[in-house]
């Protein structure tokens, strides 16, 4: 039966989700083309602004288990909705800031709060609910592309506000943008009225969610998959909240900046299709691994290099490509492995271990810029764990495959 067949029924719920998706990610990656301006007009500093992305990535990290969790008592709905809300607000707070306090607050707490509830853990368990697990990881990978296209749309818009009217205009468009998350949440909601599947074996469904916890960190390849997951935020935000700085230092056009995150944003697209076709066909945690190495050698290559529009593109291109193929991978992977009831849940757990990473590549890279006066120390970091991260998920994906526990009624 042809893919758009089966999915019809679906649509709705999988667009609301796509578009929810694509407006969080998109806009949260592109506030690092507001760190120099924003930084010298309220007079804070560097490490500053990035301590407010930094406190971002913490409350998105240790809040999405929650999220997770109650979306199981609540519903979808409710919780995508006040995400939503949240997000519009912490960037009016943003717009508006005077000094740092409404920067941690806004740019912090609210929008990581937020992201908890509207971004990729949220967005991937509607999109697995609500389709056959025959074409699951296929749907998750065009549910991550059309996430993607976020920044594509949202770094560009927001440079050219920033260069001609200021960032406070800048963060204002966002505002308008980040409106539309709201009747996106409400029909990605609607797969509240979609019946879970029939349990399997190897899923959780009828347990606690204090068992189901205990039951994931007792699967040695969650665990490994969860310490490896660490690298990918270090990496990634390090990327979204420095680049455009490291590129300023350099001489470059300002505009640069955010062409290369739009070209992240493109080659996101191409990447998360790939990369969850393949997590049909090959070992998901296997894949990541390969992600988390590749990535190391292009951060590897570029940082090097001095940079040029040329090779600075090229490396928008390649790291976008393997930016959020990791999705269709970790979501799948916990799907198989737990089941669908407490997917959220479970998959918020894995991304604590990212977002402490994500708080060290915003934060760690703001001072050590600040202690160092570059980022050289920095990227070399983020090589070497990279590399080692990289390493371990493959050897241990190879050696030991995916077995979903079984698990008893709680």
């Amino acid at each position: 039966m042809p893919l758009l067949q089966i999915l019809r029924p679906t649509l709705p719920i999988l667009i609301g989700a796509s578009i929810m998706l694509t407006l969080s990610m998109g806009l949260r990656q592109s506030l690092g083309i507001f760190l120099q301006p924003l930084t010298h007009d309220i007079q804070i500093s560097v490490s500053d602004f990035t301590l407010a992305l930094a406190l971002q990535n913490l409350a998105w990290g240790f809040l999405q288990p929650l999220a997770g969790a109650m979306t199981v008592r609540y519903g979808f709905r409710p919780i995508m909705m006040v995400g939503a809300l949240l997000y519009i607000v912490g960037l009016v707070l943003m717009a508006s800031a005077q000094g740092l306090v409404s920067v941690m607050i806004g740019g912090g707490v609210l929008i990581g709060t937020s992201l908890a509830c509207t971004a990729a853990a949220i967005a991937m368990s509607v999109a697995a609910r609500a389709v056959p697990a025959t074409v699951r990881s296929t749907v998750l990978g065009i549910v991550s592309a059309a996430g993607s296209l976020g920044a594509l749309l949202s770094a560009p818009i927001g440079q050219l506000l920033n260069e001609g009217y200021g960032w406070r205009t800048g963060l204002v468009g966002f505002v308008v943008l980040s409106l539309a998350m709201l009747p996106a949440a409400w029909f990605a909601g609607k797969v509240d009225k979609v019946p879970l599947p029939p349990r399997g074996s190897d899923d959780i469904a009828d347990t606690s969610a204090g068992a189901a916890v205990k039951v994931a960190f007792g699967n040695a390849s969650f665990v490994v998959m969860t310490s490896a997951y660490f690298v990918c935020g270090m990496q990634l935000v390090f990327l979204t909240t420095h680049l455009p700085s490291y590129l300023a230092i350099c001489g470059m056009d300002p505009m640069l900046s955010a062409q290369t995150l739009g070209m992240i944003g493109g080659f996101n697209v191409l990447g998360s299709l790939f990369f969850g076709w393949a997590g049909e066909r090959w070992n998901k945690l296997a894949l990541l691994g390969g992600i988390y190495v590749a990535r190391s050698l292009i951060l590897a290559w570029y940082f090097m290099l001095p940079p040029s529009p040329a090779s600075t593109l090229l490396f928008g291109a390649l790291m976008g490509f393997l930016w959020m193929g990791v999705g269709p991978l970790v979501a799948g992977a916990v799907a198989e492995m737990f089941g669908l009831q407490w997917q959220a849940m479970i998959q918020g757990l894995a991304f604590m271990s990212h977002q402490i990473g994500s708080f060290l590549g915003a934060y760690a890279g703001g001072l050590l810029y600040d202690s160092f006066g570059s980022y050289t120390t920095a990227w070399r970091i983020g090589v070497a764990l990279g590399l080692a991260g990289g390493i371990v998920q493959i050897a241990f994906a190879l050696i030991r495959p995916t077995r979903p526990p079984l698990v008893a009624p709680a």
